[in-house]
């Protein structure tokens, strides 16, 4: 038995000429829309190197704070222990960011969430409250 069943644009036969119009918008669009991916992938790249090479100039800005501190800062009693304490505290922040970067933050603080939920919400929850209160005050 033969087939009769006919053929839509397959590549045989005439298009309609406002069919291979729309077939060519369609081909400009998603070419359009794949170069505008490509460019933000790109500007997102750059985005993320340019925000962890911050992190580590603060990082290494940190540290020499730290440095500061301990060469600086009182050496014996209650306020060079104080001193010593706040001076480590700066160092491993430093350490922590030139190692890390934004990106390193990011994720550490996306499973930072994950593994503590309701904690994270309650967070969020007291944070938009006193939010909420101060832009009260200032209006």
């Amino acid at each position: 038995m033969a087939n009769t069943t006919t053929r839509k644009d397959e590549g045989h036969g005439t298009m309609n000429p406002a069919d291979d119009k729309l077939k060519k918008a369609q081909e400009s669009g998603s070419q359009a829309a794949d170069k505008a991916k490509d460019a933000l992938k790109s500007a997102g790249a750059a985005v993320g190197e340019a925000a962890d090479a911050g992190a580590s100039a603060v990082g290494g800005g940190l540290k020499s704070l730290a440095g500061t501190i301990r060469e600086q800062g009182p050496q014996e009693g209650i306020f060079g222990q104080a001193a010593g304490t706040v001076a480590k505290g700066l160092e491993t922040g430093g350490r922590y960011l030139q190692k890390e970067g934004v990106t390193g933050m990011a994720e550490d603080f996306t499973e930072l969430i994950r593994k503590n939920p309701i904690p994270a919400v309650l967070i969020g929850v007291g944070i938009g409250f006193l939010l909420g209160q101060l832009t009260r005050s200032w209006s």
